[in-house]
């Protein structure tokens, strides 16, 4: 490590923690939850796809919103001897179900409004616009809430998608009720679905293949391990390292393992001790993941031989 570095350690205190965001997502849902009985009676009355898809896309958003509610109050239960990550973990399982939900919506809606593009139904326009502003009106109060912490973890994340995709579906109504309004084209219900549809399909996807990613603890997004290998490497007395491993348990908590080899004679001095704390000292500095959460065994050459399969392992 260069002389001058000016990044500061990250420490438990400062990475990891759990916001409490509890009071927006009730809020929101709230909101969203009046959307969907509001649109429901719209859908019936009017029939139309466009309102239809954005009612189940409401309910999707409603459930979203409460699996995230209730993953935010899980989040702030303290860790134990039997959950010693505590519920941190939650957001991203709420995540993947809400991106699940989406995905369903999104492929309905799809199939749908290419059906409907062949046998368009009448569709009345005024009732249609009405329930469209309503719906636009509702969810960007629930945008404005949530958008200052939506880059807070994965569960936030997803609820301000929830909302987002939701208040460009209600722009869809109304751009389609305008339409029939106007020109007495039936069609553009059909594909005012049908752009709902693509609005929500490529996010959830996207979503879903992130928190699958922590899930199956797959190296965290912007950490590169052949970098940590190199700046390990760059230590006095180290001689390499092998089954470097790194994970997320949850936003902004992620945790880092290896077995480091550094030469015998750090353990006849008793320089052992203080080569493991230059190497956690080394990536907090560099890679921002908390000392807590590094682990490292310090190691010998022979002690390295005794483990076949450490060729094996990066």
């Amino acid at each position: 490590m260069g002389a001058g570095h000016e990044h500061a350690i990250v420490t438990e205190e400062t990475v990891g923690q759990a916001g409490d965001y509890r009071r927006k997502l009730l809020i929101a849902f709230s909101i969203t939850a009046t959307i969907v009985v509001a649109q429901a009676v719209g859908s019936i009355v009017t029939g139309s796809l466009a309102l239809l898809t954005d009612t189940a896309h409401a309910v999707t958003d409603a459930s979203g919103l409460l699996i995230a509610l209730i993953a935010a109050t899980l989040m702030l239960r303290p860790s134990n001897a039997r959950r010693t990550w505590g519920f941190r973990r939650i957001e991203v399982i709420a995540a993947l179900g809400q991106s699940t939900l989406l995905l369903v919506v999104g492929t309905y809606a799809a199939v749908e409004g290419v059906k409907r593009l062949f046998e368009p139904p009448d569709v009345p326009a005024a009732e249609l616009l009405v329930f469209g502003i309503v719906g636009l009106i509702a969810n960007v109060v629930s945008i404005m809430i949530l958008s200052s912490s939506r880059g807070a973890n994965f569960n936030m994340r997803a609820a301000f998608l929830e909302v987002l995709n939701d208040a460009l579906g209600s722009l869809g109504v109304i751009v389609a009720s305008i339409v029939i309004a106007t020109t007495g084209f039936m069609q553009a219900d059909a594909i005012a679905g049908l752009f709902i549809a693509a609005l929500i399909v490529p996010r959830a996807f996207m979503l879903m293949r992130e928190t699958t990613g922590v899930l199956m603890e797959f190296t965290p997004k912007g950490l590169d391990l052949d970098q940590v290998r190199v700046h390990i490497l760059a230590l006095d007395h180290v001689k390499s390292v092998h089954d470097l491993h790194a994970s997320t348990v949850a936003t902004g908590l992620t945790t880092i393992t290896a077995h480091v080899v550094v030469e015998d004679e750090c353990f006849t001095d008793g320089h052992a001790v203080d080569m493991l704390r230059e190497v956690k000292r080394c990536v907090a500095e560099h890679f921002e993941i908390s000392v807590r959460h590094s682990t490292f065994q310090i190691e010998t050459e022979h002690i390295g031989d005794d483990e076949p399969d450490a060729v094996m392992h990066p």
